[in-house]
């Protein structure tokens, strides 16, 4: 998980989509890329590859959403312990000292011109690519795929599949509807995290304001740890998404 970055080197990739499709996907934690200037931010190699560091399964669930639904997709490029792509650059875990029970050595005690400098190389091209795709669209809608790992700070996770929004529920709320027309998994609402947790700032950065359609997807990583079960996890969500966006105000922002 370590490589050599160069002002060149990208810090998100895009894939437009189609012009038929709204819809755009981001993957703010699809990396557990650190730049070798970094130093490994000082963690372990296995500490590098954990939860801690990217969201397992969660790009690959992206991808083959975007490529079924021929939508856009912007994902990071970068570990978000690099910086934390869902994540405003005041908030002190957008570059954190500690994640779970993995102390990061190379964050602590950053200083404003090292934070200054890291949201300028990896958060505001992120922000501005995520900008560029809502802007292309007449009625877009932003989609966010992240997953989760099954035990946090010792503790099992029953739930399996989180639906998360902050103050607009429109498109949550209609997935949540319909959801077991869809799938078995255990569904909640704002689970396991919320927006008091700070996790919804790519929808309220990118869509509350304007009044877009938006919706906060999460997964419990080991449903999503094979390419068959990616696969898989992707094909229903596309049926379910495209369900609940036609039940929204008929397709159309309110």
């Amino acid at each position: 998980m370590t490589g050599t970055a160069t002002p060149e080197t990208p810090v998100c990739t895009v894939r437009p989509g189609g012009s038929a499709s709204d819809i755009v996907l981001v993957c703010e934690h699809a990396s557990a890329f650190i730049p070798a200037e970094l130093n490994a931010l000082g963690l372990s190699e296995a500490d590098q590859k954990s939860h801690a560091a990217w969201d397992p399964g969660a790009l690959a669930v992206a991808g083959a959403m975007a490529a079924s639904l021929d939508c856009a997709l912007v994902a990071s490029t970068i570990s978000r312990l690099v910086y934390d792509c869902n994540r405003p650059p005041e908030a002190q875990d957008a570059m954190p000292a500690q994640s779970e029970r993995v102390v990061v050595p190379g964050n602590a005690d950053l200083g404003a011109v090292e934070r200054a400098a890291r949201t300028q190389r990896y958060y505001l091209p992120f922000r501005a690519a995520v900008a560029d795709q809502i802007a292309a669209r007449s009625a877009p809608v932003l989609v966010t795929i992240h997953s989760f790992t099954p035990v946090y700070h010792g503790q099992p996770r029953a739930v399996e599949i989180g639906i998360l929004h902050d103050a607009d529920s429109r498109l949550a709320d209609a997935m949540l509807e319909s959801a077991a027309q869809h799938t078995q998994l255990n569904t909640l609402r704002n689970a396991p995290y919320g927006p008091g947790d700070g996790v919804t700032h790519t929808l309220r950065e990118h869509a509350l304001v304007q009044g877009h359609r938006n919706v906060m997807i999460e997964i419990r990583n080991d449903l999503i740890a094979t390419p068959e079960t990616q696969d898989a996890m992707a094909a229903m969500l596309c049926g379910w998404l495209t369900q609940a966006l036609a039940r929204v105000s008929g397709g159309q922002d309110a």
